[in-house]
């Protein structure tokens, strides 16, 4: 049986994390089993140390870090840090706004781990690291243009690399998402057989489905 951590208990955590760092934390919440806190992007580094260090913390797995993009927003994106305690199964997620030309620390100094997590955001949203060893694109190719998880990225227009195999190179090709590839019937599989499944026959009469599945 999964034990989840107490949501009283991740609550006066937040509590104390924002006494302790109150220049570093905005505000904290505790929503679907993990603790949250709005921080100020700068804080980062320190506030990362603190959470690994501390006794009554020891978040000490970096499990993800990404990004959300608000188009619409001065602050365009927020930054988003996942971490884990195996000492204490919590979880917390940290969360910074961050401006489109900000520059936000690297966690590399202190957590080796976050090299390709911040590779990957800066690939897919542009958003540039301070102090990063090596920053460069990780998912597209080196000459790749723009960032395909921001918004406002086209879904034509860009050009997209494949290997192929019958001529033994890297071959580049114009992205082009057809509309029928969005087409979607919201049908669950069974919705869509064309196939009575053993116990269809029991279907209560209120949902008015027949032995052969069609209502």
């Amino acid at each position: 049986m999964a034990i989840y951590p107490d949501p009283q208990a991740l609550a006066e955590l937040g509590e104390m994390i924002a006494l302790r760092r109150e220049n570093d934390v905005l505000s904290s919440e505790v929503a679907y089993g993990d603790l949250n806190l709005t921080i100020h992007a700068g804080s980062i580094v320190p506030l990362v140390e603190f959470l690994r260090d501390e006794p009554t913390c020891r978040f000490n797995m970096l499990i993800d870090i990404t990004a959300i993009d608000h188009p619409e927003r001065p602050a365009r994106f927020d930054m988003v840090w996942h971490f884990l305690s195996m000492y204490t199964n919590q979880r917390i997620r940290l969360k910074a706004a961050v401006r489109e030309d900000e520059l936000v620390p690297s966690l590399t100094g202190i957590i080796p781990s976050a090299n390709w997590f911040e590779r990957e955001v800066f690939d897919m949203f542009g958003i540039m690291f301070s102090g990063h060893p090596d920053l460069r694109r990780i998912l597209t190719d080196y000459g790749f243009q723009g960032y395909p998880l921001r918004k406002d990225f086209p879904t034509t227009g860009y050009v997209e690399v494949r290997w192929d195999d019958g001529e033994k190179r890297v071959v580049y090709e114009p992205v082009n998402l057809v509309q029928e590839y969005r087409q979607f019937d919201f049908l669950s599989p069974w919705e869509g057989a064309k196939y009575v499944l053993p116990g269809d026959e029991k279907a209560p009469a209120t949902l008015g489905v027949t032995a052969d599945g069609k209502k």
